[in-house]
C-alpha cells in the first residue's frame, strides 16, 4: 500500500494529484505556469476546489498557454467571468493576465522560469524530514 499524506485520502482528486504530482520535482515551463495560475486560484479557498475546476482553467487558458493569455483583454476577462467551471473573481482572473506577462519577462531574463524558480533551492529539491503536518512551517528562509 502507497503511504500518503493524511489529506490525500479526503477525495479521489486530492490522492490522485498526491500520487502523480505533489511533491515531484517540475521543470516544464508551462506545468510551471499552471501550477502557479492554480495556486492562485486556490488563495483563501481549498485545492481540491481548485482541483474540480481544473479542467475548465485548462480549457479558458488555453491550456496553459502563457503567451496567448498575455494576450487576453477585457472582453475576454469579461467572457472568463461568466464561466461558472472558474473561480469567478475578477483580480485573480486578471492576475492569470498579468502573471503570463510576467512569466515571459521572467523567461527573457533567465531564459526559463524553470531556471529561475529552481535557483531558489540551489537547483534541487529541499528533502524535510518532518513525521507530522504540525512539524510542518508556515514559513521558511525559501
Amino acid at each position: 500500500m502507497k503511504s500518503r499524506c493524511p489529506w490525500a485520502d479526503l477525495d479521489p482528486l486530492l490522492r490522485i494529484y498526491h500520487d502523480r504530482e505533489w511533491g515531484r520535482p517540475e521543470h516544464d515551463d508551462r506545468k510551471l505556469f499552471e501550477l502557479l495560475i492554480l495556486e492562485g486560484a486556490q488563495a483563501g479557498l481549498s485545492w481540491l476546489t481548485v482541483l474540480k475546476k481544473r479542467e475548465n482553467y485548462r480549457a479558458a487558458f488555453a491550456n496553459f498557454d502563457f503567451r496567448k493569455v498575455a494576450c487576453y483583454d477585457r472582453r475576454r476577462v469579461r467572457s472568463l467571468l461568466k464561466n461558472s467551471g472558474l473561480i469567478r473573481n475578477r483580480m485573480k482572473i486578471e492576475g492569470t493576465i498579468k502573471n503570463a506577462k510576467a512569466f515571459i519577462s521572467v523567461q527573457k531574463e533567465f531564459g526559463t522560469f524553470d531556471k529561475f524558480i529552481w535557483e531558489f533551492v540551489g537547483g534541487r529539491p529541499k528533502v524535510g524530514n518532518r513525521t507530522s503536518l504540525k512539524q510542518i512551517p508556515a514559513l521558511t528562509p525559501e
